[in-house]
């Protein structure tokens, strides 16, 4: 059951004028396509677009509507307002206060995603669980998550994506955090912000939230713990680590099963009231990094109340995730791993890595990475020899950023994608008449499209142009 909201509410706290007569709704759409019966819709306005001039294609469904421009000649309830994606984010703020339960915010330049799923699928076991859908994780996509919470959810796990300074800040503002974690600060987004530390200091706004007892999950293996640690400050603290044994929660026993799975044995210090301080974690998603996302979950979860029953059930019952390190046998002895969802250059030597644990022969299929700004043709190079390293047999890239990959590799580059399926076709055919076992990688960053080259390669459709 969604609990039930009112205009005059949301314009009695932030302001703004109702009118006609009010409305009452229990959900909120910002999207003219995906309006159902009874919603309020906020009419976002945008660089390209304006969702005012949709209004009158959904008015026979809406219960209201959010605008900045007033509509004298309708009798639809309307909150007028200075900015409506302001709005949106007041509307989930009247939802938040609403929410007896526990919320966890987490962020980081990698895994935010993988991270948000473990813990949900941990939590699910006790407790009536809400989380992010997707990726929705911007200023548009945290409101909506809290707007879509129905009465009985007693955790929400929301992630937070941020491009530039001050994001993280009001979408906190918004979600009012419980628990918080960074899993990590990378070179993604590195345009928006100038630099790793600039990063690393911008995701500290999800601590600086917390209230006095809010509770901050650290990532001890990240260069910048201490600068978090100095923010979390009086706040109540949970660590973790893969090697660091003075950890709240860490790894031992890490074993590489074959082809990237790891299993490892978790272990927790002080921080439980459960007997045991082990379990045996067998991990579904490969490469090393899943050990590491793996103790940010049991982490997060632990804080919200989990026992490590439910962190060793939990784990073993996670779902890969398209598009992330998602493999796929196609035939046998040729296996695609798709990594296409989204890319940067930490990302990009994780899944070299995957690669390069699998067997046979092994081929990168690389797009650009995006938002690298000044870095980014040194960034692409570095990638194409890290896989020359890592014995990587075949790089084959598409867009202009990826041909530096390309060149440093001594790969093959391609001005298309359909050209570049083309001769990736031609390639796979060659090493398999020869008998050998293939596994191709493709990755690159959501720009680069890569999905569109996963699926010609698995079904041989051509890529729309």
């Amino acid at each position: 059951m969604m609990p039930s909201m009112y205009l005059t509410d949301a314009a009695q706290r932030f302001g703004g004028t109702v009118l006609n007569p009010d409305s009452c709704f229990t959900s909120v759409s910002i999207d003219s396509r995906q309006v159902k019966e009874g919603d309020l819709f906020v009419a976002i306005e945008g660089e390209n677009f304006d969702a005012h001039s949709f209004i009158s294609s959904v008015s026979g469904k809406i219960s209201g509507v959010v605008v900045s421009k007033a509509d004298l000649s309708s009798d639809l309830p309307q909150w007028i307002v200075g900015d409506t994606t302001k709005a949106l984010g007041d509307l989930a703020k009247l939802r938040r206060d609403s929410f007896q339960g526990c919320l966890i915010a987490i962020t980081g330049s990698s895994g935010k995603t993988s991270v948000k799923e473990s813990v949900l699928s941990i939590l699910s076991q006790t407790n009536k669980v809400h989380g992010t859908k997707g990726n929705l994780n911007n200023h548009f996509g945290v409101p909506l998550t809290l707007l879509a919470m129905d009465s009985e959810t007693e955790i929400a796990v929301v992630e937070m994506g941020a491009s530039s300074v001050g994001e993280i800040e009001y979408l906190c503002s918004i979600a009012s955090p419980d628990i918080a974690l960074i899993n990590n600060a990378q070179t993604a987004h590195i345009e928006g912000f100038g630099s790793v530390e600039a990063i690393a200091k911008a995701k500290g706004e999800i601590y600086s939230s917390l209230g006095s007892s809010g509770i901050a999950v650290i990532n001890l293996d990240q260069l910048w713990k201490s600068d978090w640690l100095d923010i979390v400050g009086d706040r109540p603290c949970i660590t973790f680590s893969i090697d660091d044994t003075s950890a709240d929660i860490f790894a031992k026993d890490i074993t590489d099963l074959g082809g990237a799975y790891f299993s490892f044995v978790l272990c927790l210090n002080s921080i439980s009231s459960d007997s045991s301080k082990e379990c045996f974690i067998t991990l579904t998603v490969p490469g090393l990094h899943a050990v590491s996302n793996a103790l940010a979950s049991a982490a997060c979860a632990i804080a919200a109340g989990a026992n490590l029953d439910n962190v060793a059930s939990g784990l073993k019952s996670v779902v890969p995730i398209a598009g992330r390190l998602h493999r796929t046998l196609l035939q046998e002895k040729y296996t695609i791993i798709d990594d296409s969802y989204n890319a940067n250059p930490e990302s990009f030597v994780t899944a070299i890595d995957v690669l390069s644990s699998s067997s046979g022969y092994r081929i990168l299929v690389m797009g650009d990475m995006g938002e690298l700004g000044d870095r980014a043709i040194d960034l692409h190079r570095q990638v194409g020899s890290y896989a020359k390293r890592s014995k990587i047999q075949s790089l084959f890239s598409v867009g202009s950023l990826s041909q530096n990959a390309s060149d440093e590799f001594s790969g093959y580059h391609f001005k298309t994608k359909n050209s570049l399926v083309d001769g990736l076709c031609g390639h796979i055919k060659a090493i398999r008449d020869q008998g050998k076992e293939i596994t191709i990688l493709v990755k690159g960053s959501r720009s680069a499209r890569m999905e569109q080259v996963v699926k010609a390669l698995t079904s041989r459709e051509k890529i729309p142009c």
